[in-house]
């Protein structure tokens, strides 16, 4: 019994430290990333403002082929919504294009529902380069609500990860 009584305590000691960490992390993140396309400004573009190519280079899209899709709106236009439910891996929640300056930026809204309920913006941005290619990039932004903030210390190496990996992707795509 002595033993139990010392794991609790143990237990509930770590978790009033972490919630004490979490009072002194931020709240907002920011996460950006980016690569070298050897394509034109505008062929790059032109495929990544259309939210469904994700599926051929977004490792979190790709994590379920079998996730539900909703499709709403016209893709490649301010105010499409690509909505899905997906696996325990890729939960469930909606990306909606809010605003698109042609050739240059594409931006969205990432409402997620499941595991957990949260808003983060996307913008996905191309450059031109030298010799025709395009430096394209990629940044996820939000606010997590406290004790969930906590995971803001871990979010930039964990998801970073996640996003070079569909960056070169959609490189090797694009590339072909």
């Amino acid at each position: 019994m002595r033993f139990i009584t010392i794991i609790l305590s143990g237990i509930a000691i770590l978790i009033v430290l972490l919630l004490i960490v979490a009072l002194f992390v931020k709240k907002d993140y920011s996460i950006h990333r980016e690569i070298v396309i050897n394509k034109p400004k505008k062929d790059v573009f032109d495929y990544v403002k259309y939210l469904k190519n994700q599926e051929n280079y977004n490792k979190w899209v790709m994590a379920d082929p079998n996730m539900k899709k909703d499709l709403k709106g016209i893709d490649g236009t301010v105010g499409f919504i690509y909505g899905w439910n997906g696996n325990d891996q890729v939960g469930e929640g909606e990306q909606q294009i809010t605003n698109i300056t042609e050739a240059e930026k594409l931006e969205s809204q990432i409402h997620f529902i499941r595991p957990f309920e949260g808003l983060a913006q996307i913008e996905m941005t191309t450059k031109s380069s030298s010799g025709g290619q395009t430096k394209v990039g990629w940044t996820m932004s939000g606010t997590s609500k406290y004790p969930m903030n906590l995971t803001n210390l871990f979010v930039n190496g964990m998801l970073g990860k996640d996003m070079e990996t569909s960056l070169k992707s959609l490189k090797a795509i694009l590339e072909k």
